[in-house]
Protein backbone atom coordinates (compact mmCIF):
# COMPACT_ATOMS: atom_id res chain seq x y z
CA UNK A 1 0.00 0.00 0.00
CA UNK A 2 1.28 3.42 -0.77
CA UNK A 3 0.48 6.43 1.17
CA UNK A 4 -0.10 9.94 0.26
CA UNK A 5 0.97 12.33 2.79
CA UNK A 6 0.86 16.13 2.94
CA UNK A 7 4.70 16.51 3.72
CA UNK A 8 7.83 15.44 1.95
CA UNK A 9 8.19 11.64 1.17
CA UNK A 10 10.66 9.30 2.24
CA UNK A 11 11.14 9.06 5.92
CA UNK A 12 7.80 10.59 6.71
CA UNK A 13 6.07 7.77 4.16
CA UNK A 14 7.93 5.17 5.13
CA UNK A 15 6.73 5.87 9.19
CA UNK A 16 3.17 6.16 8.04
CA UNK A 17 3.11 2.92 5.72
CA UNK A 18 4.29 1.12 8.75
CA UNK A 19 1.75 2.54 10.73
CA UNK A 20 -0.86 1.64 7.78
CA UNK A 21 0.19 -1.79 7.67
CA UNK A 22 -0.10 -1.82 11.84
CA UNK A 23 -3.58 -1.11 11.73
CA UNK A 24 -4.80 -3.42 8.70
CA UNK A 25 -2.60 -6.27 10.40
CA UNK A 26 -4.55 -5.83 14.02
CA UNK A 27 -8.02 -5.52 12.49
CA UNK A 28 -7.22 -8.78 10.78
CA UNK A 29 -5.73 -10.77 13.71
CA UNK A 30 -8.83 -9.75 15.80
CA UNK A 31 -11.30 -10.51 13.21
CA UNK A 32 -10.04 -14.17 13.21
CA UNK A 33 -9.94 -14.21 16.56
CA UNK A 34 -13.15 -13.62 17.23
CA UNK A 35 -13.98 -15.66 14.23
CA UNK A 36 -12.24 -18.36 15.79
CA UNK A 37 -14.27 -18.25 18.99
CA UNK A 38 -17.90 -18.14 17.29
CA UNK A 39 -19.79 -21.28 17.45
CA UNK A 40 -23.61 -22.18 16.14
CA UNK A 41 -25.31 -22.39 19.76
CA UNK A 42 -23.38 -18.85 20.60
CA UNK A 43 -24.48 -16.72 16.83
CA UNK A 44 -28.21 -18.86 17.63
CA UNK A 45 -28.02 -17.19 21.30
CA UNK A 46 -27.04 -13.88 20.50
CA UNK A 47 -29.15 -12.94 17.47
CA UNK A 48 -31.66 -13.79 20.11
CA UNK A 49 -30.62 -11.30 22.55
CA UNK A 50 -32.58 -8.32 23.38
CA UNK A 51 -29.32 -6.40 24.07
CA UNK A 52 -27.45 -7.37 20.73
CA UNK A 53 -30.39 -5.83 18.48
CA UNK A 54 -30.42 -2.76 20.75
CA UNK A 55 -26.39 -2.20 20.61
CA UNK A 56 -27.05 -2.66 16.24
CA UNK A 57 -29.42 0.24 16.71
CA UNK A 58 -26.98 2.39 18.42
CA UNK A 59 -24.32 1.52 16.35
CA UNK A 60 -26.11 2.14 13.31
CA UNK A 61 -26.44 5.48 14.28
CA UNK A 62 -23.41 6.21 16.57
CA UNK A 63 -21.95 5.29 13.36
CA UNK A 64 -23.90 7.63 11.15
CA UNK A 65 -23.43 10.24 13.32
CA UNK A 66 -19.13 9.72 13.01
CA UNK A 67 -19.53 9.36 9.48
CA UNK A 68 -20.81 12.49 8.86
CA UNK A 69 -18.97 14.98 11.19
CA UNK A 70 -15.65 13.22 11.89
CA UNK A 71 -16.22 12.69 15.54
CA UNK A 72 -19.18 11.78 18.29
CA UNK A 73 -19.24 8.44 17.84
CA UNK A 74 -18.28 7.24 21.15
CA UNK A 75 -20.13 9.89 22.74
CA UNK A 76 -23.26 8.84 21.16
CA UNK A 77 -23.10 5.26 21.70
CA UNK A 78 -22.17 5.09 25.18
CA UNK A 79 -24.97 7.68 26.08
CA UNK A 80 -27.32 5.42 24.22
CA UNK A 81 -25.68 2.64 26.13
CA UNK A 82 -25.94 3.82 29.76
CA UNK A 83 -29.54 5.38 29.13
CA UNK A 84 -30.12 1.49 28.09
CA UNK A 85 -28.68 0.21 31.96
CA UNK A 86 -25.17 -1.04 31.17
CA UNK A 87 -22.82 0.21 33.02
CA UNK A 88 -19.66 3.02 32.59
CA UNK A 89 -17.23 0.35 32.38
CA UNK A 90 -19.33 -1.76 30.11
CA UNK A 91 -20.39 0.74 28.17
CA UNK A 92 -16.96 2.53 27.64
CA UNK A 93 -15.47 -1.09 26.67
CA UNK A 94 -17.63 -1.99 24.38
CA UNK A 95 -17.36 1.52 22.69
CA UNK A 96 -13.56 1.34 22.50
CA UNK A 97 -13.51 -2.73 21.33
CA UNK A 98 -15.90 -1.94 17.84
CA UNK A 99 -14.76 1.06 17.71
CA UNK A 100 -10.82 -0.82 16.97
CA UNK A 101 -12.92 -1.57 13.40
CA UNK A 102 -14.28 1.61 13.17
CA UNK A 103 -11.23 3.27 13.56
CA UNK A 104 -8.78 1.40 11.98
CA UNK A 105 -10.42 1.40 8.27
CA UNK A 106 -10.93 5.13 8.53
CA UNK A 107 -7.53 6.31 9.60
CA UNK A 108 -6.27 4.32 6.76
CA UNK A 109 -8.47 6.04 4.41
CA UNK A 110 -6.93 9.46 5.92
CA UNK A 111 -3.67 8.04 4.99
CA UNK A 112 -4.46 7.19 1.61
CA UNK A 113 -5.96 10.50 0.57
CA UNK A 114 -3.13 12.67 2.64
CA UNK A 115 -4.53 13.58 5.16
CA UNK A 116 -2.52 13.03 8.11
CA UNK A 117 0.55 15.49 9.25
CA UNK A 118 2.98 12.98 10.37
CA UNK A 119 4.38 15.45 13.06
CA UNK A 120 1.13 16.37 14.52
CA UNK A 121 0.30 12.38 14.21
CA UNK A 122 3.21 11.55 16.78
CA UNK A 123 2.51 14.39 19.01
CA UNK A 124 -0.48 13.05 19.75
CA UNK A 125 0.14 9.12 19.82
CA UNK A 126 2.19 8.07 23.17
CA UNK A 127 0.71 10.71 25.81
CA UNK A 128 -2.84 9.68 24.09
CA UNK A 129 -2.50 6.33 24.54
CA UNK A 130 -0.75 6.76 28.07
CA UNK A 131 -4.30 9.05 28.92
CA UNK A 132 -6.57 5.98 27.81
CA UNK A 133 -4.96 3.34 30.02
CA UNK A 134 -5.33 6.00 32.90
CA UNK A 135 -8.71 6.45 31.98
CA UNK A 136 -9.58 2.82 32.04
CA UNK A 137 -7.96 2.04 35.29
CA UNK A 138 -9.78 5.14 36.45
CA UNK A 139 -13.39 3.75 35.20
CA UNK A 140 -12.94 -0.26 36.42
CA UNK A 141 -11.74 0.49 39.61
CA UNK A 142 -14.66 2.52 40.94
CA UNK A 143 -18.36 1.36 41.60
CA UNK A 144 -20.33 1.54 38.07
CA UNK A 145 -23.52 2.86 39.88
CA UNK A 146 -21.45 5.40 41.76
CA UNK A 147 -19.58 6.60 38.80
CA UNK A 148 -22.84 6.81 36.60
CA UNK A 149 -24.22 10.25 37.52
CA UNK A 150 -20.28 11.58 36.67
CA UNK A 151 -20.33 9.91 33.63
CA UNK A 152 -23.47 11.29 32.21
CA UNK A 153 -22.70 14.75 33.55
CA UNK A 154 -19.65 14.54 31.40
CA UNK A 155 -21.77 13.36 28.56
CA UNK A 156 -23.82 16.51 28.88
CA UNK A 157 -21.30 18.71 28.73
CA UNK A 158 -20.01 17.01 25.36
CA UNK A 159 -23.25 17.65 24.05
CA UNK A 160 -23.25 21.15 24.96
CA UNK A 161 -19.83 21.40 23.43
CA UNK A 162 -20.61 19.81 20.36
CA UNK A 163 -23.63 21.97 19.84
CA UNK A 164 -21.44 25.52 20.57
CA UNK A 165 -19.35 24.51 17.68
CA UNK A 166 -22.11 25.10 15.22
CA UNK A 167 -22.36 28.62 16.07
CA UNK A 168 -17.95 29.27 16.01
CA UNK A 169 -16.06 31.27 13.43
CA UNK A 170 -12.57 30.12 12.77
CA UNK A 171 -9.94 32.00 12.17
CA UNK A 172 -6.98 30.13 10.03
CA UNK A 173 -3.67 29.65 11.75
CA UNK A 174 -0.32 28.21 10.36
CA UNK A 175 2.11 27.77 13.37
CA UNK A 176 2.77 25.02 15.34
CA UNK A 177 -0.23 24.11 17.75
CA UNK A 178 1.32 24.37 21.38
CA UNK A 179 0.55 21.83 24.38
CA UNK A 180 -0.71 18.74 21.94
CA UNK A 181 1.22 16.11 24.36
CA UNK A 182 -1.11 17.45 27.65
CA UNK A 183 -4.37 18.17 24.82
CA UNK A 184 -3.71 14.40 24.11
CA UNK A 185 -3.29 12.93 27.58
CA UNK A 186 -6.51 14.69 28.19
CA UNK A 187 -8.91 13.25 25.19
CA UNK A 188 -7.23 9.75 25.54
CA UNK A 189 -8.45 10.05 29.58
CA UNK A 190 -11.66 11.41 29.30
CA UNK A 191 -12.08 9.18 25.76
CA UNK A 192 -11.38 6.11 28.19
CA UNK A 193 -13.39 6.75 31.34
CA UNK A 194 -16.35 8.57 29.54
CA UNK A 195 -16.94 6.57 26.84
CA UNK A 196 -16.33 8.77 24.32
CA UNK A 197 -14.06 12.75 23.74
CA UNK A 198 -11.30 12.07 21.69
CA UNK A 199 -12.64 13.70 18.71
CA UNK A 200 -14.83 16.33 20.67
CA UNK A 201 -11.63 17.50 22.89
CA UNK A 202 -8.71 16.96 20.39
CA UNK A 203 -10.19 17.90 17.17
CA UNK A 204 -12.34 20.49 18.10
CA UNK A 205 -9.78 22.31 20.25
CA UNK A 206 -7.13 22.08 17.53
CA UNK A 207 -9.31 23.20 14.69
CA UNK A 208 -11.38 25.57 17.38
CA UNK A 209 -7.74 26.97 17.57
CA UNK A 210 -7.41 27.69 13.76
CA UNK A 211 -5.42 24.76 12.54
CA UNK A 212 -6.29 23.21 9.27
CA UNK A 213 -9.17 21.71 9.43
CA UNK A 214 -8.13 18.42 6.94
CA UNK A 215 -4.88 17.47 8.11
CA UNK A 216 -5.95 18.04 11.92
CA UNK A 217 -9.02 15.57 11.40
CA UNK A 218 -7.25 13.09 9.21
CA UNK A 219 -3.85 12.96 11.91
CA UNK A 220 -6.35 12.89 15.26
CA UNK A 221 -8.67 10.20 13.24
CA UNK A 222 -5.26 8.20 12.85
CA UNK A 223 -3.73 8.59 16.15
CA UNK A 224 -7.35 7.54 17.62
CA UNK A 225 -6.90 3.88 16.68
CA UNK A 226 -4.19 3.93 18.58
CA UNK A 227 -5.46 5.14 21.17
CA UNK A 228 -8.25 2.50 20.93
CA UNK A 229 -6.24 -0.56 21.01
CA UNK A 230 -4.84 0.54 24.41
CA UNK A 231 -8.30 1.25 25.59
CA UNK A 232 -9.65 -1.65 24.49
CA UNK A 233 -6.64 -3.68 25.95
CA UNK A 234 -6.50 -2.27 29.03
CA UNK A 235 -10.66 -2.52 29.46
CA UNK A 236 -9.74 -6.71 28.46
CA UNK A 237 -7.20 -6.76 31.02
CA UNK A 238 -9.10 -5.23 33.69
CA UNK A 239 -12.99 -5.51 33.30
CA UNK A 240 -12.89 -9.27 31.76
CA UNK A 241 -15.13 -10.23 29.31
CA UNK A 242 -18.75 -9.94 29.01
CA UNK A 243 -19.34 -7.27 26.74
CA UNK A 244 -18.92 -9.24 23.62
CA UNK A 245 -22.96 -9.17 22.69
CA UNK A 246 -22.55 -5.44 22.55
CA UNK A 247 -19.19 -5.65 20.69
CA UNK A 248 -20.78 -7.31 17.95
CA UNK A 249 -23.89 -5.12 18.09
CA UNK A 250 -22.19 -2.08 17.50
CA UNK A 251 -19.70 -3.55 14.79
CA UNK A 252 -22.72 -4.92 12.50
CA UNK A 253 -24.65 -1.77 13.30
CA UNK A 254 -21.63 0.44 12.11
CA UNK A 255 -21.43 -1.62 9.01
CA UNK A 256 -24.87 -1.32 8.03
CA UNK A 257 -24.50 2.30 8.40
CA UNK A 258 -21.14 3.38 6.62
CA UNK A 259 -22.63 4.04 3.01
CA UNK A 260 -25.63 6.19 4.76
CA UNK A 261 -23.64 8.12 6.38
CA UNK A 262 -21.73 9.44 3.29
CA UNK A 263 -24.79 10.11 1.78
CA UNK A 264 -25.84 11.87 4.83
CA UNK A 265 -22.68 14.14 5.01
CA UNK A 266 -23.29 15.04 1.54
CA UNK A 267 -26.56 15.82 1.81
CA UNK A 268 -27.35 17.68 4.95
CA UNK A 269 -24.82 20.84 6.12
CA UNK A 270 -22.48 20.44 8.81
CA UNK A 271 -23.68 22.89 10.88
CA UNK A 272 -27.30 21.09 10.85
CA UNK A 273 -25.58 17.82 11.90
CA UNK A 274 -23.88 19.66 14.45
CA UNK A 275 -26.99 20.93 16.14
CA UNK A 276 -28.65 17.91 15.56
CA UNK A 277 -26.20 15.72 17.56
CA UNK A 278 -25.70 18.10 20.32
CA UNK A 279 -29.07 18.76 21.09
CA UNK A 280 -29.64 14.58 20.88
CA UNK A 281 -26.50 13.65 23.12
CA UNK A 282 -27.88 16.80 25.92
CA UNK A 283 -31.15 15.80 25.95
CA UNK A 284 -30.35 12.62 26.43
CA UNK A 285 -27.78 12.71 28.93
CA UNK A 286 -29.94 15.13 30.73
CA UNK A 287 -32.73 12.82 30.69
CA UNK A 288 -30.40 10.12 32.34
CA UNK A 289 -29.02 12.47 34.85
CA UNK A 290 -32.62 13.35 35.96
CA UNK A 291 -33.27 9.95 36.10
CA UNK A 292 -30.31 8.69 38.24
CA UNK A 293 -30.60 11.20 40.78
CA UNK A 294 -34.42 11.84 41.43
CA UNK A 295 -36.19 8.11 40.06
CA UNK A 296 -33.21 5.74 41.32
Amino acid sequence: MKIRTSGPLSADSAQLNIAAWFTLSVIAVLSLYLASRLNVQMVVETLHSGPFWGAVAVGLFAQAVDGALGMAYGVTATTFLLGAGASPAAASASVHIAEIFTTGFSGVAHLKYGNVNRQLFLRLLVPGMIGAVLGALFITQFDGKALKPYVTAYLLVMGVYILSKAFRKLRARSDEPAHVGKLAAFGGFVDAAGGGGWGPVVTSTLVGSGRDPRTTIGSVNFAEFFITVATAGAFTLLAGPGTWVLVAGLVVGGLFAAPFAALLCRRLRARTLLIAVGLLISLLSAYNLGSLLFFS
